[in-house]
């Protein structure tokens, strides 16, 4: 014998709290709703310009430092942790949810060429002028940890760079030479070299822990394994690199950034084409970082702007800006992928949102609800002309907008001579050259 029972559950039509509003039954039959899409897009075009409204990233600014911040390293467990170096040799540890200083201490004489920090055994790695590396123990319970260091090396050599192994306890270094260093022995395990008078950048990648990306002083981006004797591959672009970051996600994948004002993502298996060009800054790009989805990255340029990109777009979604900050040396994305660190020439360490509009603090259900509704309804409409004008427009400091014409006349230029070479030539004496490859020298391996 079957019973139907007809039940209806409370949380359908019952308010959670006498505050809240009533919930009304609605039938989503497409016919009796003949104006939905003009009302989606109405909506749209108002989260639009909510959006711009409330878009306020700065949080707060960390001074304490004497000179100009020319390096960064981000705690790979703990999200409020950065550690900060400057130019006089000081290091600072901070902790971003109570923006206070936890340790400083005078390391180095000199400038601080690179900080990193131990995913194992939570040990802060300092590499200065003096031709020094120091290995600190890091605890951020414990305020001023860095009074003496557990361990000096010395070396021959200047460092322009340090990084850790995501997975193994060792570090590299670079200066005249690619430097292996495992942190017991006073020498390097191994050393690479390959024709080049001195290396800028060197990052690990996070994912084939055994492969670390080196740019040259010659405009070459190199490949090294660990598990090889010789190096891999060396791709030479027209101008020098300063440095490259990893994608977190896509293994093989890399951006670099430029001296002409350029970002270019590779491909490691394949780099005579650069995956995409970004375009946006006017100047120098002295710094960059992916975000831990690998979905976005941010830079930060000698034109005193950090900006935020997608990995597949050629044009920043984000522009950060303030009357003070100068030349941003360097960047960090916090690793729970909702705050951006710059460190600039003007001593200051600054905060910013990674949403510039996002809310800080808890959500309630009904927030992340409507949230997700405008995202989704400005993904639908984003192509459409005023709400397309709304989220892409950005203001910048005058300097930057009068640079930005001006490169852009000298892009359009160089266009139109390249069209005209092309339309007044036979074919088979020139070919057009893509935007991805126009950029690139060679390649070797």
């Amino acid at each position: 014998m079957k019973i139907k029972v007809l039940s209806r559950n409370p949380a359908d039509y019952l308010r959670q709290t006498r505050n809240d509003i009533y919930k009304q039954p609605r039938n989503n039959d497409p016919s009796l709703h003949p104006f939905q899409v003009a009302r989606e897009y109405t909506r749209a075009l108002n989260a639009a310009k909510l959006e711009r409204l409330f878009a306020k990233p700065f949080i707060h600014s960390l001074d304490g430092h004497a000179d100009s911040i020319c390096s960064l390293a981000k705690h790979p467990s703990s999200l409020s942790c950065v550690a900060s170096g400057c130019c006089n040799g000081e290091i600072r540890v901070w902790n971003l949810s109570t923006r206070k200083c936890l340790s400083a201490v005078n390391a180095h004489s000199g400038f601080v060429r690179g900080l990193c920090i131990s995913p194992s055994n939570q040990k802060l790695i300092s590499a200065g002028d003096d031709k020094s590396i120091k290995i600190w123990p890091l605890d951020v319970t414990i305020k001023n940890s860095l009074d003496e260091p557990d361990k000096t090396i010395l070396s021959k050599n200047i460092f322009n760079a340090i990084d850790h192994s995501w997975k193994d306890d060792i570090f590299a270094t670079c200066g005249q030479e690619v430097e292996i260093w495992d942190g017991v022995k006073t020498e390097p395990i191994r050393s690479f070299t390959w024709g080049v008078e001195s290396h800028i950048g060197i990052r690990f990648n996070p994912i084939e822990t055994n492969i670390l990306a080196c740019t040259g002083s010659d405009r070459s981006i190199a490949l090294y394994d660990l598990r090889a004797s010789v190096p891999m591959r060396k791709v030479i672009l027209d101008m020098k690199t300063n440095t490259v970051a990893w994608n977190p996600i896509e293994a093989y994948h890399f951006t670099a950034a430029n001296e002409d004002g350029n970002l270019y993502t590779f491909d490691m298996r394949r780099l005579d084409s650069a995956l995409c060009v970004h375009i946006d800054h006017v100047s120098a790009v002295l710094d960059v970082d992916y975000s831990p989805t690998g979905q976005e990255f941010v830079s930060g340029s000698f034109d005193k702007t950090v900006r935020i990109f997608s990995v597949n777009k050629g044009r920043s979604r984000e522009v950060y800006h303030t009357r003070r900050m100068q030349r941003v040396f360097c960047v960090k994305w916090s690793m729970d992928n909702n705050y951006i660190v710059s460190g600039s020439d003007e001593t200051n360490l600054r905060l910013w949102k990674a949403d510039a509009s996002a809310k800080l603090g808890a959500l309630s259900a009904r927030q992340k609800a409507t949230n997700n509704y405008n995202k989704k309804l400005k993904k639908r409409f984003e192509h459409h002309p005023q709400v397309k004008r709304i989220l892409r427009h950005r203001h910048v400091p005058k300097p930057i907008h009068r640079a930005a014409i001006e490169k852009r006349t000298m892009l359009e230029s160089e266009k139109r001579k390249e069209e005209n070479r092309l339309r007044y030539t036979k074919p088979d004496k020139i070919k057009r050259v893509p935007e991805r490859k126009k950029h690139i020298v060679g390649e070797e391996s």
